[in-house]
């Protein structure tokens, strides 16, 4: 008779240190989760409601491939556009707007916007594009 060999290869896999790894990484993230905000708690008062500190809604302008103008939903010519524009900019000083032109508008329609957009003073202009 002969005796057994230990050149089998190995028949399952021990998997009990990729269970110890998995368990420590649970226990870190769980500790991590809770101890996120440090600090006694408190019961907190309650502020008014001030509008100053509310952040202004942006507005969106919309020119679409045939070269109508869009205030938000409403259409709009050029004039009507800074007139309401002025209107919103002297509510709020730092009104941030979108422009949001289709792909096949003429480079013009968006030019007159941005136009429009500069004689009214506003500073927070914002190109709406899409990810490839």
């Amino acid at each position: 008779m002969q005796a057994p060999t230990e050149d089998k290869p190995y028949d399952d896999i021990n998997i009990t240190p990729m269970l110890d790894l998995a368990y420590v990484l649970l226990v870190i993230f769980i500790l991590m989760c809770t101890a996120s905000v440090q600090g006694v708690k408190v019961n907190l008062p309650r502020a008014s409601a001030a509008p100053s500190l509310a952040k202004p809604k942006t507005r969106a302008i919309t020119v679409n491939n045939q070269g109508d103008i869009f205030l938000d939903t409403v259409p709009v010519t050029l004039a009507e556009l800074e007139q309401r524009l002025g209107q919103y900019k002297a509510a709020t000083p730092d009104l941030p707007v979108v422009v949001k032109g289709d792909s096949a508008t003429q480079y013009q329609g968006i030019m007159d916007v941005l136009d429009v957009i500069g004689r009214v003073g506003i500073t927070q202009v914002g190109l709406a594009t899409k990810a490839r």
